[in-house]
């Protein structure tokens, strides 16, 4: 018997699909699914081409009263930009949880996954971040270094913004085009330690394999939110620096042992706290978050399935007719 498709491509999706506190509340909700039991979420199958500059990761996760379940491919390609080609690209297939049956095709090229990802810094400044935070500040000044600085601000609205990154120029871009979006102050600054200790927000973008952010410059009333590393071996946190927070949460505490910044900790030895709390734990009430405005936290994002999942129902739900519909 036939079965509907449907497909949707970037262009649709981009037109359909916003960060907006609509996106922050679903993947909230996915990060609190998580942590209630009864997901079921592989571990990422990651593969590494460096002979190509490459790497491709494969996330999914299957989650009890939804309708559907994603995989997501996510190939990162970096020599791509010298051939006037995007670095990431990739799609989004939604299966039926009750039947196995491919539902919808998105051939977004990352954007659903640009979207969840920066929507997930939003819920965690949410639940982390002190509850006034005046200036806000980004390492990297790509894509995520934008998405994710709007993402917070529709939680934790700010009114001064620092960036920095490895080339001051783009620095300098990506704090005017911030400035335009967000109606705030905006400016480049030269030092990572200049923008950390003014800052009561700080979110890493990175794909560092060596501490952007050191111990010492960690002071009260301080969120950071580190999503760069995503394989082993990045590393944007100095490892000290989470062993001094009084909060450090990680997306998926699994995840971050071998993929995240818990992973240069543990290898150092510096990790002796037992198992750190997860995102949707905190959300949920099941463990501490911050508990004074004076603490220092830090957040863990590797990314998860329940996003993919998350994200590729509510645009299925939402926007069923969308894009083309094929018989298969």
């Amino acid at each position: 018997m036939a079965h509907d498709i449907q497909i949707v491509t970037e262009a649709e999706l981009r037109r359909i699909v916003a960060l907006d506190l609509t996106t922050v509340d679903v993947i909230e909700a996915a990060f609190a699914a998580l942590a209630s039991g009864g997901v079921v979420m592989p571990p990422i199958l990651s593969m590494d081409l460096p002979a190509a500059h490459g790497e491709v990761d494969v996330k999914t996760a299957y989650i009890p009263g939804f309708d559907g379940f994603a995989i997501k491919v996510s190939p990162g390609f970096f020599n791509n930009p010298a051939l006037g080609l995007p670095s990431l690209n990739g799609l989004m297939i939604l299966f039926s949880a009750k039947t196995g049956l491919v539902q919808s095709l998105f051939l977004d090229n990352g954007y659903l996954t640009d979207i969840r990802t920066a929507a997930a810094g939003a819920v965690a400044a949410r639940h982390l971040a002190p509850e006034m935070v005046e200036t806000a500040g980004v390492i990297g000044t790509g894509v995520q270094a934008r998405l994710q600085m709007q993402a917070a601000h529709l939680v934790r609205p700010f009114q001064r913004l620092l960036v920095h990154g490895r080339d001051p120029v783009k620095a300098r871009a990506c704090a005017d085009d911030l400035a335009a979006r967000l109606g705030v102050q905006a400016q480049a600054v030269d030092s990572a330690e200049t923008l950390v200790r003014a800052s009561q927000l700080v979110v890493t973008t990175t794909p560092a394999r060596a501490p952007l952010i050191r111990a010492e410059w960690l002071h009260p009333g301080l969120h950071i939110t580190a999503m760069g590393s995503d394989q082993s071996g990045k590393n944007e946190i100095d490892p000290r620096a989470l062993a001094a927070a009084d909060a450090y949460v990680c997306d998926r505490v699994s995840q971050c042992e071998v993929s995240g910044e818990m992973e240069a900790a543990l290898a150092a030895g510096l990790w002796t706290k037992g198992r750190p709390a997860e995102l949707g734990e905190v959300i949920t009430g099941a463990r501490p978050g911050r508990h004074s405005p004076q603490d220092v936290t830090i957040c863990d994002l590797t990314g998860t399935g329940v996003q993919d999942t998350a994200i590729a129902t509510h645009v299925r739900a939402r926007h069923p007719q969308a894009g083309t519909i094929l018989q298969a």
